[in-house]
């Protein structure tokens, strides 16, 4: 009877666990919800007001074409036909592969510069310059060396997102304190222990800080890249072929999935960075 009595105590209870969850982050969750009542609330009034001829959001839902989009996110009736998951998650594969380019070309060069003075002194000057280059300029200069929407389109992510990423490698291993520099030279380490037990640890903070910042850009660049590249499958084209037909409310819609998925990347970048670089180092 004891053994029953406690295993009805230690039952799990679903009301008392969702009490439990909305104590705990219950101060998290209705700021934002609240305020982003505010903003809907706000642009409706404006829009039956006749202040704004921009769709209101009560028109986005009721519009035919939207809902459709809103409700059918999968379809896929080919070419460029696309829901809008299909033409997000065709964007996402173009930025993670310039992405994973531009990281691990921009750690490397970072860490090659970083050791240098010769070289930081002839290089930072370029640096600096380029990166102040918007994404849309490199565009007609991809597809001009390339050829190739495709192709084009992954430079363009590329050499977007490489700056912050280089750069900030690039300060991580300038500043290394040099009492760990003495002891590499006390204890006569090999390079191997010195880039693993040293530069890395010492640099990671500032190559995750570049990293994170890094994802942000290279999202936005490929939106600017697909809206300029036609006849191809993308969130970005998707956003033009609309504007281009008048559909403001589709225009609507699919930047709030753009919105939604920058959250979410630059939200995931920051949880692994918490879980590899240590608290006191952050």
């Amino acid at each position: 009877m004891v053994a029953n009595a406690e295993t009805q105590n230690n039952r799990f209870n679903p009301v008392e666990a969702i009490a439990n969850f909305w104590k705990k982050n219950a101060k998290y969750i209705v700021p934002p919800v609240v305020a982003i009542l505010i903003f809907f609330t706000l642009w409706q009034l404006l829009y039956s007001s006749g202040i704004t001829q921009l769709p209101g959001p009560l028109s986005i839902i009721t519009d035919e074409r939207t809902r459709m989009l809103l409700l059918y996110p999968f379809f896929d009736f080919g070419g460029l036909d696309k829901g809008l998951f299909w033409q997000t998650w065709a964007s996402l594969q173009r930025v993670a592969i310039g992405y994973i380019a531009a990281a691990i070309v921009g750690i490397a060069l970072g860490i090659i510069v970083g050791l240098s003075d010769l070289m930081y002194r002839a290089l930072d000057p370029i640096f600096q310059f380029l990166r102040t280059v918007p994404p849309l300029a490199w565009v007609p200069i991809s597809l001009a060396a390339l050829q190739q929407n495709e192709p084009a389109a992954l430079f363009v992510i590329f050499i977007t997102a490489i700056w912050p990423i280089l750069i900030n490698t690039t300060v991580g291993v300038q500043q290394i304190p040099q009492d760990y520099i003495n002891v590499r030279r006390v204890l006569k380490l090999s390079n191997q222990k010195f880039f693993s037990k040293i530069l890395i640890p010492s640099a990671l903070p500032y190559i995750f800080t570049g990293l994170r910042i890094a994802i942000g850009l290279a999202w936005l660049a490929i939106i600017a890249a697909e809206i300029v590249m036609s006849g191809i499958v993308g969130i970005g084209f998707f956003i033009w072929d609309a504007y281009q037909n008048n559909y403001v409310s589709e225009i609507i819609l699919a930047l709030f999935y753009i919105g939604a998925v920058g959250l979410i990347l630059d939200r995931g970048m920051a949880y692994l960075q918490n879980m590899i670089v240590p608290a006191d180092r952050r």
